[in-house]
């Protein structure tokens, strides 16, 4: 029994949430700290377009030593990808959206176009959602976007739905509607039609409205159809996320327990 006890084996977990590279990317970054890693600790890479869940597996007769050096391996590859950490836990980026507008006592809304309620889907897929998201306006078409969104029309006219004037609006013309702390606004070409040589298929302008300021990115995604949109999602998403995160107190903090 004695013996049985001594070789007693015990298993722990870490991970790290990291938006903004693909995999082959990662793997040129980490392959060299993968390759320094001690016999009993694993590393496991899952991406999906940017989104990415790095785990570090690892089994010790110690508990008190595999924690510690868990904890450190899971700092080092954090202080790595500094900007692009979103979460030191098993989360999706909907749960780590939740939780920072839940931390901070914030409330969102949505305006889409090309992803077309999907932003509202994501949100709404994590129970207790109805805590800090309000509603969402799908305005595909442009008359939504001028009548309930209050966009300009000569801003629709002079630089088309597909535009940073234009998204920066409809997402100060949620906020408004729906009297919410941030706001979330997508417009792009989801493809496979209606592209052109100045805004390609997979070209989405995204904006997050937080307080009095609002941020904007245009980014040219690839794939098709349903990759724009879900990629256009997770951007618009981690856009809020960042602003949250370098605005507001962190509450995530390392420790060694």
């Amino acid at each position: 029994m004695a013996d049985q006890i001594q070789q007693q084996q015990y298993s722990e977990t870490r991970y790290l949430i990291i938006y903004g590279y693909t995999r082959s990317e990662l793997s040129k970054v980490l392959m060299r700290f993968e390759a320094l890693l001690p016999q009993n600790i694993s590393m496991s890479l899952n991406c999906k377009q940017e989104f990415a869940k790095i785990t570090l597996s690892g089994t010790d007769k110690s508990l008190e030593l595999l924690r510690f050096t868990l904890n450190k391996l899971q700092r080092t590859i954090a202080e790595l990808f500094r900007e692009e950490v979103l979460a030191l836990e098993d989360l999706t980026i909907s749960e780590i959206l939740g939780r920072k507008l839940l931390e901070n006592e914030l409330t969102v809304s949505a305006a889409e176009s090309c992803t077309g309620g999907n932003v509202a889907h994501r949100i709404t897929q994590q129970s207790g959602s109805s805590a800090y998201f309000l509603g969402s306006i799908v305005s595909y078409a442009n008359d939504v976007k001028a009548n309930v969104l209050n966009v300009k029309r000569s801003d629709l006219d002079n630089y088309g739905a597909v535009s940073q004037e234009v998204v920066e609006s409809m997402a100060k013309g949620v906020a408004d509607l729906m009297h919410t702390d941030c706001a979330i606004a997508t417009s792009g070409i989801a493809g496979p039609d209606g592209g052109t040589t100045y805004k390609p298929v997979g070209t989405v302008w995204m904006a997050v409205k937080c307080g009095n300021t609002v941020i904007s990115d245009c980014k040219h995604f690839k794939g098709k159809r349903n990759d724009v949109i879900e990629a256009a999602t997770n951007h618009s998403m981690v856009m809020l996320i960042k602003y949250l995160r370098d605005n507001f107190a962190l509450e995530e903090d390392l420790t060694d327990e």
